[in-house]
This record gives structure tokens, sequence and C-alpha cells, in this order.
């Protein structure tokens, strides 16, 4: 057993082989005695590969490897888990790859797909989509590497092979995997209690179905309420409707997500009164044209945008019609409306999981149209005539500096963190992919995986570093450098293609120091906005 530091905000304590099936109850036991008693300061419990995280609220100090221990040692008296049969129509259209990994094992497709059913499996981690299950107990014949080029679209349902596990896709997605199969069965339902079906330990069996005896599920429908609000006349590059997150599902694949710069939604909702977690809208690059059918009171923070002070209160009467343009100064700027959006909660947030397809506005960017319901506090009509302290802004000038805690993989890399990188066009909300002159000695890309924050900085195989933003994954499989310190993240979401950024290694210490700071700078916000409102 042993404990290592997740970044600043998370501790990962390791029991042992995730490969191994009694690791492997010990860790979900473990696992769900930390999630009904969690130790001080813990907000989220996340078992997989033979590790178990612990996410910790802002400035916490982690639990002693000694009380972890001492529930690892009382875990033992945690029930058996459950047997789930999952039915699965082999080969064919469903299967179109069960060929190629039957003639890979010396065997006919329908023996390897017997032999498939044949195997006891057991659910090792849940991650890379919401409700994905990697499955471990692949009989060793049927092994098969993954695809050279991943499929842009694998159905849902799909059972897919990739190395020496097996696993099912609960959404449709892209994906590596060889597919032999697919099943009916609802893996992954966002609006339950207990959303992923399958669990880490959890015991799976597969039962062959035959095409006749394959039922279909019925379709998802999606509906997002109308009344008083806001028409998309044009959306803008990408609008996305985002809040603080959605933290308590990692353990079902389901990553907490949230705004890129979490403290530029603060701020933007504390001017409009609203709670700092409430849902905004977050604007990249180029903003959107609204129309307000019942007027309201707005305000944007993050980088500045054209068409809207930044970091003061507007309130815009019945019928007016809001038009953003770029963005300056930053990527990302955040728009927050008096009273909020009347939009349902999932999982425990409003953001939008643009991966899985849900929350925020049916779980997508928004288009021409759409019908963004309000609550009913417009706010103030009296113009404003003050704006907080300008220094409040993102800081995005010259060569970004972006302070990090060193990862297991640091030492083997000397010299990583001062080189200059440039921030690469294929970037997204999952992470920032960095340009420059590759390591000349890439480490390792096809480790275990293991928990990941946004922030980390992975190492494919490739030699360019990756790092990760506020949609990342839940684990990883590539070399962690580091972990760009939670106070640095809200500049990480700020950052555009060809922007120039080195690290900075630091101390724990200094990490939490500075996270106390920031916090202290929104407090001197609430209450200067407080005394404004008197």
């Amino acid at each position: 057993m042993s404990l290592q530091a997740l970044g600043d905000s998370a501790v990962v304590f390791s029991l042992g082989s995730g490969a191994d099936r009694t690791v492997t109850r010990k860790v979900r036991a473990v696992a769900a005695r930390l999630q009904r008693n969690p130790p001080a300061g813990v907000l989220e419990v996340l078992p997989a590969f033979g590790n178990v995280a612990l996410f910790l609220e802002p400035g916490a100090v982690p639990p002693a490897e000694s009380v972890l221990a001492a529930v690892a040692a009382d875990a033992v008296s945690e029930p058996p888990p459950p047997l789930v049969a999952i039915p699965v129509l082999y080969g064919g259209e469903a299967g179109p790859d069960l060929p190629a990994v039957a003639a890979g094992a010396g065997l006919t497709p329908a023996a390897a797909a017997a032999l498939h059913a044949e195997g006891e499996y057991f659910v090792r981690a849940v991650s890379f989509a919401p409700g994905f299950p990697y499955l471990g107990g692949l009989p060793a014949a049927l092994a098969a590497p993954r695809r050279a080029t991943p499929r842009v679209r694998v159905p849902a349902g799909s059972v897919g092979i990739g190395g020496a596990q097996t696993g099912l896709y609960p959404q449709a997605s892209p994906g590596g995997w060889q597919l032999i199969g697919r099943s009916p069965a609802r893996l992954f339902a966002a609006q339950e209690p207990r959303p992923a079906r399958l669990q880490v330990g959890d015991e799976v069996r597969f039962q062959p179905v035959a095409e006749a005896d394959f039922p279909l599920p019925p379709p998802e429908a999606q509906s997002v309420p109308e009344g008083p609000g806001i028409r998309v006349r044009r959306p803008g590059a990408r609008t996305t409707v985002q809040d603080l997150g959605r933290p308590g599902s990692r353990a079902s694949g389901v990553s907490p997500g949230g705004a890129a710069d979490p403290f530029s939604l603060r701020i933007a909702n504390l001017l409009v009164g609203n709670t700092e977690g409430e849902a905004a809208l977050e604007l990249t690059q180029t903003g959107p044209e609204l129309e307000f059918a019942a007027g309201g009171l707005v305000a944007v923070a993050g980088a500045p945008i054209d068409g809207l002070p930044w970091g003061r209160p507007v309130y815009l009467a019945p019928g007016a019609r809001l038009r953003l343009g770029a963005t300056t100064g930053g990527l990302r700027s955040y728009l927050a409306c008096a009273g909020g959006f009347g939009l349902p909660r999932v999982l425990g947030g409003s953001g939008t999981d643009l991966r899985a397809g849900f929350g925020g506005f049916g779980g997508r960017a928004l288009r021409a149209g759409d019908w963004l319901p309000l609550r009913s506090a417009a706010g103030a009509r009296v113009p404003v005539r003050w704006h907080i302290d300008s220094r409040l802004r993102p800081a995005i000038e010259g060569d970004v500096e972006l302070r990090v805690l060193p990862g297991p993989a640091a030492a083997d890399l000397p010299g990583w963190a001062e080189r200059a990188f440039t921030v690469g066009t294929r970037s997204d909300r999952m992470g920032l992919r960095l340009e420059g002159e590759a390591f000349p000695r890439p480490l390792p890309g096809d480790l275990d995986s293991f928990p990941v924050i946004p922030g980390t900085v992975q190492m494919p195989p490739d030699g360019r570093p990756i790092v990760l933003l506020a949609d990342a994954q839940t684990l990883g499989g590539y070399a962690c450098l580091g972990h760009v310190i939670t106070a640095d993240l809200p500049r990480l979401g700020q950052l555009r293609p060809g922007d120039k950024l080195r690290f900075r290694a630091v101390e724990l210490g200094e990490a939490r120091a500075l996270l106390a700071a920031q916090e202290r700078r929104l407090q001197e916000l609430r209450l200067g906005l407080e005394g404004r409102r008197c």
C-alpha cells in the first residue's frame, strides 16, 4: 500500500495491481467504506485499477496513510460483488472485427465468440466515457491490439477488445477497440441515482443472443422547458451552458466538467447577484447574438468581449438584442444572467457534457433558434456606473507561466518544465495539445491507467505534452509529468491556439498559499459588491 499526491487537490491510495481480481475487490470495499464515511475534507472517491483516489476540498489536508490502511484492513467484511449478466449479439454488423480477432487466435468466429462468452470477467474501472467498463478476465487467446486508426463512430452497446481487456461502449462515440458484438443493455442513465450500471469489482458474464432476440432500447427523449427567456439568434463559435461542475460521479466515468475558467464564472455570477456556482454561458472565441424576451441584468467576466463592458452589470430591456463579437486577452468569456437559467440539473450540475451528450441545453453547444429559459429575477433597471478591478481579468500576455507540482514521470524527463511550448490548434475543453520540438526520449505511452485531474500534464509517445482541461477523462494511460496547480487552472482555461507557455515547478505549500490568496480576492469582491447593493 502507498499514498501519493495528485496535484494539490487529490491523493491516490494504491492497493496493488489493477489486473488482480482480489486487489480489485479490495479496492471496491475500501472505496465503499470511504464513500459511506468520508474523512474530513474528502469530497469524492474514485476506485480504479488497483487505486482509490480521494478528491479534496480546496486547501484540505489529505488523510494519513495510516488512516487509509486501517480502513483497508477493516474493509474485508464488505459483501461480495454482484454478478451482472449482459446479453450480446456476436459477429455480423454488430461485431465487424470478430473474424480478425478469431483469426489472430487461430479460431473460427463462432469459436471465438463462444470463448469470449465463457470468460469470467470483473470490472477493473469505469472510465473513458460515462459508464464504460474496463473488464479483466479476457481469455489470453482473444487479446488483440487496438485498431491503428480509431473509428469515428462506434455504435452504442458495442462490445470490444483492446489489448488484454474487453469492454462495452455505453454511448455512440469514437473508439479504437476491436468490435466483436453488440449488447442492448443500457449501461448508463444520467438521470438515475446510480448512473452507471456496472461498478468497480462487479462480476460480469456475457450471454449470447440471436439476432431475432436482440431487443433495441427505446430512444431517450430530451426536452427543455420553454418560458420567459432568451432566443439564440446566432450561436457564436462554441457557446455552452456551464457551471462549477458535477463532482461525485467520477466512479461512473463522468467527468466533473464545468467552466474552463471557474474563477471568471464565479465573478460573472457575483456581478448580477447570483450564487457563484449558478450556470452561465461560456463563450469561446466569438460570442452569440441573443434576444432577451423579458429583459434582465447581465454581466461578463473572463476574457473581455466586443459588445458588452467587462466587469460591470448591464440591464437589457425586454426585446433587446445583445450582439457579442470576438474575445480579447483570452479565449473564453462568461455571460451570467440575473436569476440564472431554468434548465434541469443532471447528476447535481447544469453544465454541458459535450462528449457524453447530457446537461446544459440538451447536452450540446447552442444553435440558432434555441430558447434558453430564465428564472424570474431580472435585476435592477438603474444604470450601473462602476466596474470591478481590471486585475481580476485573466492575465494572458506574452509567455504565460503555469506553476506545476511534479508528477511521477518528472524525474525520468529532466528539464521538461524549462521548455517553451505553443498551444496547438487541436486543443479543446478536454485538453491543450502543446507543440514544439518533440522530446528526444519520449516516455512509454501504454501504462496502466491512473487517476487524472484537470491540469494533469501527460506525455504521449509522440513526445509532445497534453495538458488536461475541464472535460478531462477520469483516468489516463500516459506518463504523468506534473499537475498545474488549482490556482492556475483559470489561466490554463484561457489559453488560445498559438499562445506561448512555460511551466515552473513549485512545492505543495506554495500551491496552497496561492489558492488561498485567490480565494481572498473573491472574498474582497463579495464584500465590495454587497456594499454597492446596500
